[in-house]
């Protein structure tokens, strides 16, 4: 069909492209001619601009720390399995010295009086014996349970001289296992017709220090 144009000058309207046209974004500018309001348009572009930046920037961010938190939480969770098993093993060892202690007290108890008898026969000079040495109860200066009762005995000796019951004072006052050496009352007695001095000693026994300790190795004999 052969179209006419009988109005000239005027151009025919070309027909829309198919599907939605796109705003032409260029004329619009050009036809804008206020500057105030190209300065808003300008704004409102950088402000988009700017928060578009922001929002990637607090993404990567946000990103990196949800990474953070998953390791932060695989090392509490690692890091409270060896917190229960440090408490586990304290508790342990607590029970252990516990036990060690206990094992001490008796194992220290058991060797009191061959201590107090080596260091009152050490201590004996010549011509000097003794008749009897008897466990005197004393009060425990420390009231707590833990307190080990304080070992006091009750020395009945004789003596030749009275050099020699001096000289039995002193040795047992100069022991490392002996303290609170106290002379009781003296008397001439008569034995085997011959006269004597009766005396009488009480002595309380102490853990020496550690220097004073000799340890030996237990040999056994194998068959």
């Amino acid at each position: 069909m052969i179209e006419i144009n009988l109005l000239p000058g005027q151009k025919r309207k070309k027909r829309a492209a198919a599907g939605i046209a796109m705003p032409d974004f260029k004329g619009m500018l050009a036809q804008v001619k206020d500057p105030l309001l190209l300065g808003m348009v300008g704004t409102w572009a950088v402000v988009i601009a700017g928060v578009g930046f922001l929002y990637m920037t607090e993404s990567h961010k946000l990103s990196v720390l949800q990474a953070d938190v998953v390791r932060v939480q695989a090392e509490a969770t690692r890091f409270q399995a060896l917190i229960n098993q440090k408490k586990k093993e304290e508790a342990l060892r607590d029970s252990l010295v516990n036990q060690l202690d206990a094992i001490r007290r008796i194992d220290g108890d058991r060797y009191v009086w061959p201590h107090i008898l080596e260091e009152i026969t050490k201590a004996l000079p010549n011509y000097t014996w003794l008749r009897s040495i008897t466990y005197q109860q004393a009060a425990p200066t420390d009231t707590s349970a833990s307190a080990r009762a304080a070992v006091r005995v009750l020395i009945d000796g004789r003596t030749a001289d009275m050099g020699g019951y001096t000289r039995f004072l002193r040795q047992l006052a100069d022991s490392p296992w002996l303290s609170d050496v106290v002379a009781g009352p003296t008397k001439a007695v008569v034995e085997n017709d011959k006269p004597v001095l009766s005396f009488t000693i009480t002595v309380t026994f102490r853990q020496a220090d550690s220097a004073f300790i000799r340890t030996a190795p237990v040999v056994q004999s194998v068959q």
